[in-house]
């Protein structure tokens, strides 16, 4: 790993950062403040929502920008790079870019796309908060922000073998959208996705600070594209003890993080600290 320039570290939260039963980020804490404090952006980039990433945000005593629902959209605090930002929209005090198609657009589509098929597709839209809550173990407060989405919808697919779940797939090929696996939902979205939006930020931090040296962390294929945008890409086990295999085929230079989800994260954090001689 080269260590001439400011690091910066990407993230996933579920399974990555969050603990995949928990959601909790205690077992990695250590390594998070040991980044703090030595100035280093913790960029969270995740398929959730704005408003669930800024309550985690706060917990983890984050103050950086951050990427939401699979690169649908960059949020940055005001004035945290040194120059203007074309194309960016000012939104309650955050400068945002916007990347992603409107929600609506995409709940529309998959309406279209779900029509006659012989299983059931069932988004986000289409669930209470209480469902929501239930079906991912979360809060009545977490399911209400989880469901406040912008630029991505969750859905998954019941009842279906796998030709039917590829079909689907394909029919969202077909009408010009994408769609990313995740943990427990797929997600359907527009031109964008995880690695697009860190190479937009990825430039603003060259322009800032030069020389910079690009750390991501993922657990699954839904952060490939993250993974495959930085210069150091780190995977951690998932929850069962394994790596995702298909990131290990397509990124056979990953390093690999002997333990699962935050215990890995901060194994691998104070690692990458400690090769820089930033410990």
């Amino acid at each position: 790993m080269k260590t001439s320039g400011k690091i910066i570290i990407y993230t996933d939260l579920d399974g990555t950062l969050l603990d995949h039963q928990t959601y909790s980020c205690a077992a990695a804490l250590p390594a998070l403040r040991a980044a703090i404090d030595k100035g280093v952006p913790i960029i969270f980039c995740s398929s959730k929502t704005r408003a669930e990433i800024e309550v985690i945000q706060q917990c983890a005593l984050v103050r950086d920008p951050f990427i939401v629902e699979n690169g649908g959209a960059v949020y940055l605090p005001g004035g945290y790079f040194p120059f203007n930002i074309e194309g960016s929209i000012l939104r309650d005090g955050l400068q945002v870019i916007e990347l992603g198609a409107p929600y609506s657009r995409l709940v529309e589509a998959l309406r279209q796309i779900r029509a006659g098929m012989p299983c059931r597709v069932l988004g986000f839209s289409d669930m209470t908060e209480d469902e929501i809550a239930e079906d991912c173990g979360l809060m009545p407060a977490e399911a209400r922000r989880a469901r406040r989405r912008e630029y991505d919808e969750a859905f998954k697919i019941i009842g279906a073998d796998a030709g039917a779940a590829q079909l689907i797939l394909r029919k969202i090929e077909e009408a010009g959208l994408r769609y990313a696996i995740g943990g427990r939902y797929y997600h359907l979205m527009g031109d964008n996705d995880k690695g697009r939006a860190v190479r937009v930020l990825n430039d603003l931090f060259k322009r800032a600070h030069g020389s910079i040296v690009t750390v991501g962390l993922g657990d699954s294929q839904n952060d490939l594209p993250m993974l495959e945008a930085v210069d150091l890409p780190v995977l951690v086990k998932k929850p069962e003890g394994r790596y995702d295999q298909t990131v290990v085929d397509r990124l056979p230079g990953a390093r690999l993080a002997g333990e699962v989800g935050p215990q890995g994260w901060k194994t691998a954090v104070m690692e990458i600290l400690q090769q820089a001689g930033y410990c």
